[in-house]
């Protein structure tokens, strides 16, 4: 059975905060709100458009519009790459992954869209066996079943495959899945949310060195 390395997007592949704050500020601007700074935009990223939208109100002491998340989503989607970085070493790191004979499948709440030109804009999307987006499912983390989707859709199973994520939901979803976590210590969580992780990586080169003794080739 190959072995299959589940990564987040957001805070762990990709530096998506600059990209997301300039979106939630344009649509701030255009609804006559206060912007943001990129840590506070960051401490509302992990949980899909949706979520990120009503917190952006929320912290403005108002109601989303009814048009607010289509807005943000037509939006971001159209600007999802402008400054957006890969996190150092994850291009080369995930190509070494996959010459070992790791499936490299990407499980996000970024809408499935979005996802796929961020990572094809980066050099990712090549590399991987399959997109599960915030949209491709009838789930999404911390529900396992996005978890688990994701991983049917690269051909994997969960006793051979890794999380790889810097969220709570990430850590979640993975408990649930039966699949075991790598908390992504570089990302926007705090590292508080790694609790009942496998392992804590600092940095992308970390995590293949712990995947590769928690789930070693055959």
């Amino acid at each position: 059975m190959a072995r299959t390395l589940l990564l987040d997007l957001d805070g762990t592949l990709v530096d998506t905060v600059p990209d997301l704050a300039a979106a939630v500020n344009r649509l701030m601007r255009s609804r006559g709100l206060p912007v943001f700074t990129q840590p506070q935009v960051a401490a509302m990223v992990g949980d899909g458009v949706a979520v990120l939208t009503a917190r952006a109100f929320a912290a403005r002491d108002v109601q989303p519009d009814a048009a607010a998340v289509a807005d943000l989503t037509a939006d971001y989607t159209a600007n999802v790459a402008v400054a957006s970085r890969l996190y150092p070493g994850v291009l080369p790191v995930l190509t070494a992954l996959m010459r070992q004979g790791w499936r490299l499948a990407v499980c996000t709440n970024k809408p499935e869209k979005a996802a796929r030109l961020l990572l094809h804009s980066v050099g990712v999307l090549p590399l991987l066996y399959a997109v599960g987006g915030g949209d491709s499912f009838a789930w999404r983390k911390p529900d396992p079943a996005h978890l688990l989707a994701t991983l049917c859709k690269a051909g994997g199973k969960a006793d051979a495959a890794l999380m790889v994520g810097d969220h709570h939901n990430d850590v979640v979803a993975a408990s649930g899945a039966g699949v075991r976590c790598i908390f992504a210590g570089w990302g926007y969580g705090p590292i508080g949310m790694a609790e009942g992780s496998a392992a804590v990586a600092r940095t992308i080169a970390e995590v293949a060195e712990i995947a590769n003794r928690l789930l070693p080739a055959r």
